[in-house]
Formats: C-alpha cells, sequence, structure tokens
C-alpha cells in the first residue's frame, strides 16, 4: 500500500492515519469540517487535501449511520480503489450500504479493537492498535484484493486481522464493549447524587470502572442504537442478575432468621464468584486468531 485517504479524522480516523504516515504511506485527510482535518495535519497524520486521483485504500472513519452515506460519496468519486470502515458496528453499516447501492465488492467492513475515552484528532496516538485485533467482516461480494488490502492496513497500524461475520462482531462487541460501557455511564450517573464529602472518597477502584463513561455521549447514543438489539439482550441477563443481587441486599439488611441469613449470604457470594470466573476468561492479547487461521473458516455475513 502506498497511498490512503482517511475520511474522518476524529480519534480513530487520525489514529489509523498517523500510524500510515510512520509507515511511510501517502496519507490524505478528508473531514466534514476543514479545521479538524488540518489540526490532524498538523499532527504529522497526512495531507488535509483530496488526492488528484484514486489511492489505494479508503478508510470511512465516522460514526455507524454515517458510513454508507460517506462510502456512497467517495466511491462515486473514485476517491479510492478499494474501501474500508472502522465504525464499532457492522450489520447496519453493511445493509445500509448495500440499500444505497454501493460497489460491495470494493468494500470490507473493519473494526479496529482499540480506543481511548477522549475523542478528536488531538487525542490521537500512532500505537492505538499495536497488538489489538482489527475485525474484518467481508461479504459475500467482497472480492479478495478489498480483503488483502485491509489486512494490510490492519497490519501497517499494528492490528491483529481477523474475519467474523457481520452479526457475529456485533454480538461479541455488545457483550465486550457496548453494554459495559453503557453500565459504565448508568454507574457513573449515580456520583451526581453524590455528596463532595462522599466523593472525596472515590479511589483508583471507580476511575477504573467509570472510566469509559467519560466518552462521548453522542457518538455513543450512535454506536448504542446502531446495536440496540444485541446490546438490550446483554443487559437483560445483567438486569436479572442485578435483581437478585438487590434482593439478596435487602434480605441481608432484614432478615433475622439465619436460614435466610445463609441463603442471601450464598447468593451475593454466587454472584462474587461468577465474577471472578467470567473475568478469567479474558483473553490475553496475544491469543485472538489471525487472518491467516481464521478467514477460511469464518462465515461470511450478508
Amino acid at each position: 500500500m502506498r497511498s490512503a485517504a482517511v475520511v474522518g479524522t476524529g480519534l480513530i480516523g487520525t489514529s489509523i492515519a498517523l500510524a500510515l504516515r510512520g509507515r511511510g504511506v501517502t496519507t490524505y485527510l478528508i473531514d466534514a469540517n476543514p479545521e479538524t482535518a488540518r489540526t490532524a495535519e498538523d499532527l504529522g497524520a497526512g495531507i488535509a487535501a483530496t488526492p488528484r486521483g484514486p489511492v489505494d485504500l479508503a478508510i470511512i472513519a465516522v460514526p455507524p449511520r454515517h458510513v454508507a452515506t460517506a462510502l456512497k460519496e467517495h466511491q462515486l468519486r473514485h476517491l479510492a480503489h478499494d474501501f474500508t470502515d472502522a465504525a464499532s458496528i457492522k450489520e447496519l453499516p453493511q445493509r445500509e450500504a448495500d440499500q444505497a447501492g454501493c460497489d460491495l465488492t470494493r468494500f470490507v467492513g473493519g473494526h479496529p479493537m482499540g480506543g481511548r475515552e477522549q475523542s478528536g484528532p488531538l487525542a490521537a496516538r500512532d500505537d492505538l492498535f499495536h497488538g489489538r485485533p482489527w475485525v474484518l467482516t467481508p461479504s459475500v461480494h467482497t472480492r479478495a484484493q478489498t480483503v488483502e488490502r485491509a489486512r494490510h492496513l490492519a497490519e501497517l497500524c499494528g492490528g491483529r486481522p481477523i474475519v467474523m461475520a457481520h452479526a457475529e462482531h456485533d454480538r461479541a462487541v455488545a457483550l465486550t464493549s457496548h453494554a459495559p460501557h453503557l453500565v459504565s455511564s448508568l454507574i457513573a450517573g449515580q456520583l451526581l447524587h453524590g455528596d463532595p464529602y462522599q466523593l472525596g472518597l472515590a479511589g483508583q477502584g471507580l476511575q477504573d470502572i467509570t472510566r469509559l463513561a467519560a466518552g462521548g455521549a453522542d457518538l455513543w447514543t450512535d454506536i448504542l442504537g446502531s446495536n440496540a438489539v444485541a446490546v438490550a439482550d446483554v443487559l437483560s441477563g445483567f438486569a436479572r442478575d442485578l435483581h437478585q443481587v438487590v434482593d439478596a441486599l435487602h434480605g441481608l439488611g432484614t432478615a433475622d432468621e439465619p436460614e435466610q441469613q445463609r441463603l442471601h449470604t450464598d447468593r451475593l457470594t454466587t454472584a462474587l464468584v461468577r465474577g471472578v470466573q467470567g473475568r478469567a476468561r479474558i483473553p490475553a492479547r496475544t491469543t485472538a486468531p489471525t487472518l491467516s487461521t481464521a478467514y477460511a473458516a469464518a462465515p461470511r455475513g450478508v
């Protein structure tokens, strides 16, 4: 890959551009807000301009509900030979791109699994995706060259490309990213009711669990709304567990009989043990399958 264009110079787009520039790829920066693109240019992420001819690969780094529109626009303008995106939802953008009449042979969905709670180009880092999975979701229409270019993009940025079906990806990120973000936000929202002297006791644990809540509300409304059913399914299970824990805590505070106390204590302990067991299932970063081992067996998306 010798040339690329990044459409959308926020945190993710600018981080991709910085990584590409660091690997010697001529990179163009395009944004609906020219000032944002110029900020990314000042950071060394590339050239804030539209290329004179098609680049090798264009990366559509905009929120999920804008992917199809941006893809259609820039395909009609012949911005690149091949296209990918960086949205954290894959099924909805693919379906909307199909409905918009985009050339799906030259598009493969992509999701670099890296981010920060800060937003905008000034928060970008050229190592944001180092060692992180980079999901590719080819459709039945996607040509092999397009997948290969997107794989090369992931590797240039330090990511580990893997292939998943669109719906499979969306269910996975609902569990591992989207639902946790919303839970973090709900916990942080409870702090609005705290007195200053109470908040003065906050330690690192509270900082850790509410870090995600600092993410931009508009972007996350788009993300959660675009993956609403999968996120709701995860939260339904969480709500059932939470209801049981609340009942156990109320029981511990009011029950007089030893047998009732033991019952409520067991329910609370079970919830905590399940948490320990669940956290232990998070794999080390080096254990995710690579493209070469996953591509042949991976189900193709819509």
